[in-house]
């Protein structure tokens, strides 16, 4: 069952889906000349290079599918675009953890979120946490590993 809700996401965001996108739809071709190229072997029913083809030309299809149902949905912000003293999607906001240590997140879309490089999803547990909140916002997060604490410190537009 499909919805209609927006999916809020970066343009930098819908500028990879774009890409993947049009990855995919460029594959498309070659995937049709395996699928030709096997038929001509002859007998489909033990034909491993005819099925493989197949099964790869679903899943291009699938995530296209999927891709372009997204594009459809998204609702693309800019956060240089944005201002004030709350946190919202797009935001930069840069942590105080219990060790005094500072820590930087940017709040993104679920498809662009990134732990590693500092992207977290706005449905994510600290994303959610995030949310709303100024500086000086003491925050408690329960993620997988345990109970973190966090103090806002800055919240930036870029």
């Amino acid at each position: 069952m499909a919805t209609v809700d927006k999916m809020p996401m970066l343009v930098e965001g819908q500028r990879m889906l774009i890409e993947e996108v049009g990855r995919l739809k460029a594959e498309r071709p070659d995937v049709i000349d395996a699928i030709e190229e096997a038929r001509a072997h002859g007998d489909l029913s033990e034909n491993a290079e005819y099925h493989a083809a197949k099964e790869r030309q679903g899943q291009i299809e699938a995530m296209i599918a999927d891709i372009e149902d997204r594009l459809s949905r998204a609702q693309v912000i800019d956060p240089r675009d944005l201002s004030g003293d709350k946190i919202v999607f797009g935001a930069t906001v840069t942590l105080v953890d219990e060790d005094n240590k500072p820590v930087k997140y940017q709040i993104v879309g679920q498809t662009e979120a990134d732990a590693k490089s500092g992207r977290i999803s706005y449905n994510s547990p600290l994303g959610r946490a995030l949310i709303g909140r100024k500086v000086d916002d003491e925050i408690e997060v329960t993620v997988p590993s345990g109970d973190r604490y966090y103090v806002v410190s800055k919240i930036e537009f870029i």
